[in-house]
């Protein structure tokens, strides 16, 4: 379908379906079970970018800026950029090692219960076969439909299926290309490079202020739709820039649509989306590489990802420690949230040892761990200890100092899960959130306890309660790095 055909399909389904292009309508859709109990999911970002593996993923704009690490790298490693643009490494982009079956399988060895690979990102690349577009890795590089085999891999695993769209940016992501001479600028390839907004970009942050123009606008619009009707994702995430005023009418018509399509096929999805892009309730609030500080009242997820310095590969990976990831993951769950981890694949389109390990190292954690964050909802309260985590964007790269003190909750059935943060030397656990209150407490609920045990560790254990805590202590030594969760059945 061309793009004409694609927006007037998008009225007619608006029209003839339940759900319409504002946001008291918009807003009626619920967040999917499925969703809420997943709790964990994996990111994937893979691309032409994964070629010169420098940096990171913005490395397609940071090329072309003079002055910046990547520009002079280009230079000295492929030569000027009007002889060697981002668009030359689209043949050295073979994911000739590609395997979506071996991903797939790593990704629900981590314990994970869906997927999300980047359909495209802000280069213009699309990592699908697409109608709209020549510049997709269909007809070039791999010649291969990733999207497409990732898909049909995941629905013989039994994981849930999700998307990534990132074209939103793509309207000022090469403009420093035009501030140089470079193939930016050649007019043989403005299909691929597109027209660049000279005053809209990532440094005119007011939503207000240059809007993206309409033609951009509505090929992000018909790039969207075309995802959802070739690949049914569960989940489609956007990244910050639709947040633009400009943007405001087209996230409405692409909701109405998605969530229209999705009534047709029976299903229940949902739509990811940061800052105040849409209203709170008609789509999932995700915060990057970001915590939150209480329990919130939407259900809502952090993206964030294995390497601290970048989201795609490159040469100088700096992979976090997985009982860190582990942590967070935690206190997003004990926070009414769920957490999307991201790896980086090589251009080769083989996963790094680096992402390997920890995504299998979780897995083992979820394994002993998983019945107290799967299916769980928050507590009364989210945690108790004296360290504090910090609340917003951009936030997850310093490791949080936990102390044997740290607990956070979670629920489900009866059952509280308390996750000891850092597990004592002397094994001596003393958690004040689960004391007896009725006697201190007037008009307070208190619950009683039939037993303890610890999740991993065997049988049950004996615990000692009273107006200041519940009490136990493990006979064997337990020596680990990661959380232990005590899993509480009430009586």
């Amino acid at each position: 379908m061309t793009k004409e055909e694609i927006l007037r399909q998008i009225d007619e389904v608006i029209e003839a379906g339940p759900y319409k292009d504002n946001w008291e309508s918009l807003c009626k859709v619920p967040v999917p079970e499925w969703y809420r109990n997943a709790k964990f999911g994996i990111f994937i970002h893979w691309g032409v970018y994964s070629v010169p593996a420098f940096e990171n993923e913005w490395y397609p704009r940071n090329m072309y800026m003079k002055g910046s690490k990547a520009y002079e790298h280009h230079l000295k490693t492929y030569g000027p950029q009007e002889k060697f643009g981002y668009k030359d490494f689209i043949p050295m982009f073979k994911g000739e090692r590609f395997d979506a079956g071996e991903w797939v399988s790593l990704i629900k060895e981590s314990g994970a219960k869906f997927f999300m690979p980047v359909a495209e990102h802000h280069d213009g690349f699309q990592m699908y076969e697409s109608a709209l577009s020549k510049w997709n890795a269909k007809q070039m590089g791999p010649m291969r439909d990733v999207v497409g085999e990732l898909k049909e891999a995941a629905d013989d695993a039994g994981l849930v299926f999700a998307l990534s769209n990132h074209r939103a940016e793509h309207c000022w992501f090469f403009r420093h290309g035009l501030e140089i001479p470079s193939d930016v600028a050649d007019p043989a390839n403005e299909d691929f490079y597109g027209p660049q907004e000279m005053n809209c970009d990532i440094e005119t942050l007011d939503i207000y202020d240059n809007p993206p123009p309409k033609p951009h606008c509505e090929d992000w619009l018909a790039r969207a739709a075309e995802l959802v009707d070739k690949y049914r994702p569960r989940v489609i995430w956007f990244d910050w820039w639709i947040h633009n005023i400009g943007f405001r009418p087209y996230i409405k018509k692409f909701a109405a649509y998605y969530y229209n399509r999705a009534a047709e096929w029976g299903v229940d999805v949902a739509i990811n989306y940061k800052y105040d892009a849409f209203a709170r309730g008609a789509a999932v609030f995700d915060v990057e590489r970001g915590l939150l500080k209480g329990i919130q009242g939407n259900f809502w997820q952090t993206d964030t990802a294995v390497a601290r310095n970048t989201w795609c590969y490159t040469e100088d990976y700096d992979a976090k420690c997985p009982a860190g990831i582990v942590r967070d993951l935690i206190d997003t769950v004990s926070k009414n949230g769920c957490m999307l981890l991201n790896i980086g694949p090589k251009a080769d389109g083989t996963i790094s040892e680096a992402d390997a390990r920890v995504l299998r190292s979780i897995g083992k954690w979820m394994k002993q761990n998983g019945e107290g964050i799967y299916g769980t909802t928050f507590w009364d309260v989210f945690g108790e200890g004296p360290t504090e985590v910090p609340g917003g964007y951009f936030v997850d790269n310093e490791a949080i100092d936990y102390t044997s003190g740290d607990f956070r909750f979670t629920y489900k059935g009866g059952i509280i899960y308390a996750f000891v943060m850092k597990w004592p030397e002397d094994g001596k656990v003393s958690i004040k959130s689960l004391r007896r209150r009725w006697r201190l407490e007037k008009h307070s609920s208190d619950f009683g306890i039939e037993a303890v045990s610890l999740l991993g560790f065997g049988n049950e254990i004996a615990f000692e309660r009273d107006e200041t805590a519940l009490r136990i202590q493990t006979e064997e030594k337990i020596e680990t790095e990661y959380p232990v969760g005590i899993k509480i059945i009430l009586s």
